[in-house]
Formats: structure tokens, sequence, C-alpha cells
């Protein structure tokens, strides 16, 4: 049984969602298909990159993951199938991919090209189904598509470094009100060197990257419960620098995201002392 992962700006609201499963399956009544998000943010590409990016690792080689955002093809966003790390990611060529390909270059990627054998009303959804199905049934990516060297970057995913600093954007808020930059932890300690650092935001600053969220509870003579409400940073697990608040609650007392006035796109930068 192959695996398809739905990552999608469609919500559930409507019926996108569960019409794109029903195409699926009346292709391939085997796929295990896996909902990943369909809550992106509309037409939100660093989201979505930021997303897949996190979660890909999680699923097994040959996984055919299927992203749904900004998806129509036009004269910029052609269609495309890449190749990575035994992984396989279905997205019009709009910046989704780039986060990927900067970490590890791509094994392969073909521009789709079986529009035309499609029925005439076939949207992009019924295409990019058609594709995940071939490969999810072990097809070869050179029967849907030809070969191409590149997929569209886009400047938002990468953190501008010098020698001293690493200026990185906000490029996703969670559930919690986190907020993840684009900076990563292989930026940082190549950067870093054993240097002391400062964490540089819009009203507040940040001196130390704990190892994670519990990390904050420093001393011993008092409960964690103490320090509820305190301002911290870790390298999440996908690896990039994130911005919390030690067991907040958004909906009643605030986030990182509220509390320190941090936005989708906001500066933060890491300034290194010599």
């Amino acid at each position: 049984m192959s695996i398809i992962t739905l990552t999608t700006d469609y919500g559930l609201k409507d019926h996108f969602v569960g019409a794109l499963k029903g195409k699926i399956l009346s292709e391939y009544p085997e796929a295990q298909i896996i909902d990943i998000s369909h809550d992106i943010d509309p037409f939100n590409t660093v989201e979505a990159s930021y997303i897949i990016s996190a979660a890909y690792a999680s699923f097994p080689k040959g996984t055919v993951h299927l992203i749904g955002v900004d998806m129509e093809l036009n004269k910029e966003n052609l269609h495309i199938v890449m190749q990575w790390n035994d992984s396989y990611f279905i997205a019009a060529d709009n910046g989704i991919l780039s986060m990927l390909s900067q970490k590890i270059v791509p094994q392969k990627i073909v521009a789709i090209n079986i529009h035309d054998r499609l029925p005439s009303d076939a949207s992009g959804l019924d295409v990019f189904v058609t594709v995940a199905c071939h490969i999810a049934r072990g097809g070869l990516l050179n029967v849907i598509g030809r070969e191409i060297n590149s997929v569209k970057e886009v400047t938002e995913m990468k953190a501008v470094i010098t020698t001293d600093t690493i200026k990185g954007h906000v490029i996703y808020i969670d559930h919690f009100g986190n907020v993840v930059t684009n900076i990563t932890k292989k930026q940082f300690l190549e950067v870093a060197k054993g240097r002391p650092y400062e964490i540089q935001m819009k009203t507040k600053n940040i001196k130390t990257i704990l190892p994670n969220y519990s990390a904050i509870a420093i001393s011993d003579k008092y409960p964690i419960k103490n320090y509820e409400g305190e301002k911290l940073a870790i390298f999440n697990e996908a690896g990039y620098l994130e911005i919390a608040i030690f067991r907040s609650n958004p909906s009643k007392i605030g986030s990182a995201s509220s509390l320190l006035g941090l936005n989708y796109r906001d500066a933060v930068t890491i300034e290194f002392k010599n």
C-alpha cells in the first residue's frame, strides 16, 4: 500500500478535501491517504513550504506528497514533480519546494506534461491526482514529464548571513502562537563558532537558545509553573529557530506572536559578539 499525503489551503468547511480524496481513491483504491494540513493560509507558499519541510521526514521513503497551494497552471507556475531524498513532491513551481532543495540536491525534477492526455475539463487538481497515483503505483517520472534542472527559489526562504549576524524573518506561526523563523540550526552553528550572541526582535531580546521548552526552568528551588509566561528560544524539531512563550495559552493569556508583537515576515536577527 502506497502513501499519498495532502497539504492544501482548502480548509475543511467546503467539499474540496473530501472530493480530492475521492478522486485519489477512484483512481487508486489501494492508496493510503494521510492529511498533513489543510489550514495553510490561502496562497501562502512560504507557509506550505515550511509545513511540508517539517513533516516529510516522518514518512517512509517513497511517500508521495501532493501539495495543493497556489497550484493553478499558468505561464509563471509550471506543474512539477521533485524526487528528493527518496520521496516525491508534486506541486506548482512557485517556490514551495525551494526550502527542501536548499538542504539536499534533488534526485530528479520533471515538468509535468500530461495535461493534454486528460479530458478537456480536467483541472490542475485532476492532473496532480493522476500523477500522484501513477507514482504511487511505481510509475516512472519520465512518463509524466520532461526533466528540468532546478525549481523556482523564493528569497523569503533564505536568511541573510554575514560574519557576525544572521538576519531572518518569521515564516510561520503555529497553533500555540509560537513563532518560527527561517534561521536554521546549521546556519547558527556555522556562524556562531562558540561566540556569545543575542537574538534581536522588535521589542525584546533573548540571549540563550535552549535545548527544549522545559529548560527554561533553570532553578530547582522553584516549581516549573513559576516559569510559565517566560519568553524563550529553541531550535524546533524541523531545525528552525523558534520563539515561544513557555506554556502559553493564546486564547487566554497570549502567545509569542501576540505578546512579543511578532507577525509573519517580521525580522529576527542573531548578532554574535567578538
